[in-house]
């Protein structure tokens, strides 16, 4: 186990009165891309514990020396990894996720390992059909080469400011792009994409579980990568389930809504929702 992650599974496990509340970061983030969450969610009572992927890099520094650190990482040996630190928790956690972290909260929700979950502009698992332009102009420079499966990849800041950015200023675009921005698997896309073809797809998630507990679904009406069209088929499919499943849109807001000037409005949403069920 990860040393940080070690250090805050034993914290968690030792604030018996407390909660855990998980957060699973998405692509070119890192654990640390939570870190105003983190404080946010301590303050109202919470014991946060943000988790990283295999192999995530200390700081954003590294993570760009480094980009072979993330090549190879697929949708399925993420889930396990996470699974594995979530079983470290003596009391289930609450679940929050951004982008792919959204999509693993999804998963993990459907092993029944989350006490209530919050689902951020959630990438797409199997059974939802849409595939709108701007998702695979998004990707477009993970997936139009299929060498690149195996690869990590950075984004150029033109490449993030369309698919992450693109709802905020120029000028807090680059700096968010300078603070958080890393390279990401590309295995991930790759899977997302050909999720309905495959049946034995590692991109899909148990929605009918009982044990799934509440869902909350967030999407940014100005997200290019995530838009409406699959944060609603996400909500489709998760209507299935016997426990309470919500979905909300954040008017003006894109793929960084959760690390822009505008994070709070996002957080009090996903905390609102938490405080409802533990």
């Amino acid at each position: 186990m990860p040393p940080n992650d070690a250090q805050q599974i034993d914290r968690a496990n030792a604030a018996t009165d407390r909660v855990p509340v998980v957060f699973v970061h998405g692509l070119w983030m890192l654990p640390g891309s939570w870190d105003l969450w983190t404080a946010h969610f301590e303050a109202a009572g919470y014991v946060p514990v943000a988790l990283s992927w295999p192999d995530d890099p200390d700081t954003v520094s590294e993570a760009r020396e480094r980009p072979e650190a993330f090549a190879g990482k697929t949708v399925g040996r993420i889930a396990d990894h996470l699974a594995g630190l979530i079983d470290g928790l003596e009391r289930k956690p609450a679940v929050v996720g951004h982008s792919v972290g959204g999509l693993l909260t999804q998963i993990l929700a459907g092993r029944g390992l989350s006490a209530v979950s919050v689902a951020i502009d959630p990438a797409p698992f199997r059974g939802i059909m849409a595939l709108p332009l701007s998702t695979l102009r998004s990707l477009r420079p993970m997936i139009a080469n299929p060498a690149n499966r195996k690869r990590a990849l950075p984004l150029t800041f033109e490449q993030f400011r369309y698919a992450y950015a693109n709802a905020v200023s120029e000028r807090e675009a680059r700096e968010l792009y300078e603070k958080f921005a890393v390279p990401a698997p590309c295995a991930p896309p790759f899977q997302a994409a050909a999720a309905n073809l495959n049946p034995w797809t590692e991109v899909k998630v148990d929605c009918r579980n009982p044990r799934r507990g509440p869902l909350l679904i967030i999407s940014g009406e100005k997200d290019h990568a995530v838009p409406w069209a699959l944060a609603n088929g996400a909500y489709k499919k998760q209507q299935q389930n016997s426990g309470v499943t919500e979905i909300t849109e954040l008017p003006g807001r894109d793929h960084a809504l959760i690390i822009d000037s505008r994070w709070q409005e996002v957080a009090d949403t996903a905390l609102a929702f938490v405080r409802r069920f533990v």
